[in-house]
């Protein structure tokens, strides 16, 4: 019987080993591997003046960009959502990953997050171009159009919503079913974070994983995966939405 139990147990990690390396593959894990590439290459011919633009046109014709940037979008949510639906298949709902009714301390916990990383975030960017140790961020490339705004939002919570559930919620959860303790979980989560930023530079590999530390932490005290969300979305829309406003009056935003 004893057998037989250790037998189904290797099994059952063999498979959850499995569908973490696909779900990296898909979503992530690859992602990392391209920005570790893209930032060799920027280091090789010169990372200070390498331009990165986030949020970029996708075609010259308004509608099909905006259909574009909507399908970025809703990739990125497709992608939270697989890795919702494939921990709900082993018993871990939504509820009990931290996705429960949102409630006003979520919000308000997101918020203090989004203080707590964005402004360190913000200097630490600043530091590293003055070090040339980042490369020049666009954070809303998108030219003016009347659909924009709304756009930037939508792709930043999307953004929000794919990496917590992907990189905290799913990722945590599955390593810990693997025999990882929390801390080496929240590491291995949190390097993963910073390795698919990397192609900002150093400084954003390094500030994106101590944002994963922190994060993950949050979530494993808490066990509410809502103002990781929040606050990751708060970040990226004052990056993106600030970035739009704040231009063409700020010289070292150009």
């Amino acid at each position: 019987m004893s057998a037989t139990r250790d037998e189904f147990l290797a099994t059952d990690r063999r498979g959850l080993r499995i569908e973490v390396g696909v779900m990296l593959a898909v979503t992530f894990g690859v992602s990392g591997v391209i920005a570790m590439l893209q930032l060799f290459d920027a280091v090789l011919s010169g990372l200070s003046g390498r331009r990165v633009r986030l949020n970029p046109n996708l075609s010259r014709y308004d509608l099909i960009n905006l259909g574009l940037n909507l399908a970025s979008v809703a990739q990125l949510v497709a992608w939270g959502a697989l890795g919702l639906y494939l921990l709900w298949r082993s018993g871990t709902t939504p509820a009990r990953l931290g996705l429960r009714r949102v409630q006003w301390r979520d919000v308000l916990g997101g918020l203090g997050l989004a203080a707590l990383i964005g402004i360190p975030g913000l200097l630490l960017y600043l530091a590293g171009r003055w070090l040339g140790m980042n490369a020049e961020v666009e954070p809303a490339a998108l030219h003016d159009t009347w659909w924009r705004i709304p756009v930037l939002i939508l792709s930043a919570f999307a953004n929000g919503f794919a990496e917590e559930v992907v990189v905290v919620g799913y990722l945590i959860t599955r390593l810990k079913q693997l025999g990882l303790n929390q801390n080496r979980a929240i590491l291995a989560s949190s390097v993963l974070r910073g390795m698919y930023h990397l192609y900002q530079g150093f400084g954003a590999g390094l500030g994106n994983l101590v944002m994963g530390v922190v994060f993950g932490y949050a979530w494993c005290r808490t066990g509410r995966l809502w103002p990781l969300v929040i606050a990751h979305g708060v970040i990226d829309t004052v990056a993106f939405v600030g970035y739009v406003a704040l231009a063409g009056h700020l010289g070292w935003l150009k």
